[in-house]
């Protein structure tokens, strides 16, 4: 039983900085906006 409670905190440990970095990524990183230009061809304008 012991060595179930280890497994389980090792987990459980693992698991909070995995969420702690997607947190910190979340919150403190900034995107850059940026325009964006995309060019559609004309015949996905068409009806077939």
């Amino acid at each position: 039983m012991p060595s179930l409670f280890r497994f389980l905190t090792v987990v459980g440990v693992i698991a909070g900085v995995i969420y702690g970095a997607i947190f910190a990524l979340a919150n403190f990183v900034n995107p850059k906006p940026r325009e964006m230009t995309v060019t559609i061809p004309a015949d996905k304008f068409l009806k077939k």
